[in-house]
């Protein structure tokens, strides 16, 4: 079975044929379900598509399709494979130290502040944010939008628990971020998980969203979308970007992953880069 995938992969004829039979399974995902990965990253799809066939023992793209089409379980396994799932809290931990720093400042003179977390996966960014706000004395006055397609994640998210394994580095990552108190202020833990206090969680909104075939749900005072624009084709991505603006309210900020940019896209011209190295950007008329 190992070879017969490694030649599918390898082998040019077979990959022309494979593309189009990616291109139909894709769009009959799109069809079932309505999440439309057709112009994602190909590269990054084929191998979650190859993943799932080496997992489940399948050995054509098309009995994938046949699957797909006549299992209702098979497709909501397949449509995990697809989602974006990588992070952790105070990922980066120069971004937020860099937020804390130069938006935070702008943040504190609004009386109300909206935050859009797109792509939040399980929810570990967005608690991070809750801490620094919190820290930062604007919590009581702030409402986290915390979306992402996949529903999933989003359960797993509104728990607020995570592996008490992962909390050592999470800690190192809060230090390096500027944090200012004991980080296991924020959470109690038992044998295997670490649970986040509920009140970190009373102004945070948990919804499902899909950046590929939804539209803006509210205006936006920062919007937070880190490494997940990477997986999307240029085309996409130029698409999300609209969105993003269009959602940002007038001097409004957006925060990119380490891998994501702006500078190739026309927009840029409509944003001041305010920490380059960190891919903060905020809005201008």
């Amino acid at each position: 079975m190992d070879n017969q995938f490694h030649d599918f992969e390898l082998d040019p004829q077979l990959n022309k044929h494979a593309e189009m039979e990616i291109e139909l399974l894709l769009e009959a995902v799109y069809r079932l379900s309505g999440f439309d990965f057709r112009q994602y990253n190909r590269s990054s799809i084929s191998r979650r598509i190859y993943n799932r066939m080496r997992v489940s023992n399948i050995p054509t793209i098309s009995r994938v399709m046949e699957k797909v089409i006549h299992e209702e379980d098979f497709l909501e396994q397949l449509l995990n494979d697809f989602s974006i799932n990588v992070t952790e809290m105070f990922r980066n931990p120069s971004f937020f130290k860099a937020f804390r720093k130069e938006v935070v400042p702008y943040l504190k003179q609004y009386p109300e502040i909206r935050i859009w977390h797109a792509g939040c996966a399980t929810g570990e960014e967005v608690y991070s944010m809750a801490i620094l706000l919190k820290e930062e004395g604007l919590i009581d006055r702030t409402v986290i939008y915390a979306t992402d397609m996949n529903e999933h994640v989003l359960e797993k998210a509104k728990k607020g628990a995570f592996s008490i394994k992962k909390m050592q580095a999470y800690t190192t990552n809060y230090m390096l971020a500027g944090g200012s108190h004991a980080f296991s202020e924020y959470y109690k833990t038992d044998y295997q998980y670490a649970y986040f206090h509920p009140e970190l969680l009373k102004n945070i909104i948990f919804a499902q969203h899909n950046l590929v075939t939804d539209q803006s749900f509210n205006e936006f005072h920062v919007i937070i979308c880190r490494n997940v624009l990477i997986y999307f084709s240029p085309e996409l991505q130029s698409q999300v970007h609209h969105l993003f603006y269009d959602s940002l309210s007038e001097n409004g900020f957006l925060g990119l992953g380490d891998k994501e940019t702006l500078r190739y896209e026309e927009i840029i011209s409509k944003y001041r880069e305010v920490v380059c190295v960190e891919k903060i950007y905020q809005k201008i008329n």
